[in-house]
């Protein structure tokens, strides 16, 4: 018997009998497959890819799903676990395809696992949204997704430390240091020099994250940009007291590999946006659920969070498509689940 979602949005019990029979030479068991069902589910594939897309993707939480499907929570619990376990090996392709991205966005926020305070990871691109739940903060999980040897493209990051021991170009988020420009007008907007700078500054690196989404040709964006880089680079060169002021510009003058890849190339964003915005589904499942329960309970949105938000950025109706993979899975004994989950990038 498997519960199935039929378009009234009102879960369905259908009982299958399944024929069953014995090969003569081998004496080995063969059994039909139900339609629609992973073997030895409860749940219909229709049903899983509405309770997957409305829990990770729209964020409903699961508590909300056993009230309106009126499911148990250990059989929604129980049939998601053993969605993250299947969908586990994907997680290696998608690595790979984050590494070879030219345009890589990294960013943590935290997260608590079984009352115990740990981490949410970021690591995104156009195509690819890798969500790791581990309770360090440390480079080593940095390491693990990037890998320690050269790579080509840039990552755009905050300042956080841990980034720098990639061995890629990076991009430093202009929006981080925007507010903190003012952060230090606010505190000492009644000095002139503060001010001056302040007021010279923020529109130059408002500019800068704007030129991004402008529609330029490349002559026209090149040229605006050396002239936006120019600007700043004079700001940040020019004789100050302040030692706030003075901090802001040696970080500029120090770090200038860090702070202009967007002016030379325009794939390249002046801001970490792209992670902000795919960490926010996270940040609002920390508000609601209070992080996960034990350990088990952050691998699997680990993977699913992992497998549905690159599906959203790939496809126009992601539940659906995760429905068609799970349809496939339910025919396939050994199933390679990245090429069946993401099949035109699968070699």
């Amino acid at each position: 018997m498997a519960l199935h979602l039929p378009a009234s949005a009102q879960v369905k019990r259908i009982c299958y009998e399944l024929e069953r029979r014995s090969c003569r030479g081998c004496h080995k068991n063969f059994q039909s497959q139900a339609p629609g069902v992973l073997p030895k589910s409860l749940l219909g594939n229709q049903l899983l890819s509405e309770i997957v897309g409305e829990h990770y993707l729209q964020g409903v939480p699961l508590s909300s799903l056993t009230r309106r499907f009126g499911l148990n929570l250990g059989t929604i619990l129980e049939a998601l676990h053993r969605l993250g376990r299947t969908f586990q090996p994907a997680l290696k392709q998608l690595k790979a395809e984050y590494r070879q991205a030219e345009v890589r966005h990294a960013d943590e926020t935290t997260w608590r696992t079984d009352g115990e305070n740990g981490y949410s990871w970021l690591f995104c691109t156009d195509r690819v949204s890798l969500c790791l739940y581990r309770q360090t903060r440390s480079a080593s999980v940095v390491r693990e997704v990037l890998g320690e040897k050269e790579l080509c493209g840039v990552l755009v990051v905050d300042r956080y430390n841990v980034y720098n021991q990639v061995k890629c170009r990076i991009q430093y988020c202009h929006a981080h240091l925007l507010r903190e420009l003012e952060s230090l007008r606010d505190e000492f907007g009644d000095e002139a020099e503060v001010e001056l700078f302040a007021t010279t500054a923020i529109p130059l690196l408002a500019e800068a994250m704007h030129l991004h989404s402008k529609p330029l040709s490349d002559k026209q964006y090149y040229r605006a940009a050396r002239n936006i880089k120019g600007q700043i680079e004079r700001a940040m060169k020019a004789e100050a007291r302040h030692l706030g002021i003075r901090r802001t510009q040696d970080l500029f003058v120090e770090k200038a590999e860090r702070m202009y890849q967007w002016a030379t190339d325009r794939r390249v964003p002046s801001d970490n946006n792209r992670a902000e915005r795919d960490l926010r589904p996270t940040v609002i499942a920390r508000k609601v659920s209070f992080g996960s329960q034990p350990e088990a309970g952050a691998k699997t949105p680990e993977v699913m969070m992992s497998m549905m938000q690159p599906l959203k950025k790939r496809v126009k109706d992601p539940i659906r498509e995760f429905k068609r993979a799970l349809d496939e899975l339910a025919l396939d004994a050994n199933p390679n689940v990245a090429k069946i989950l993401f099949p035109a990038e699968s070699g």
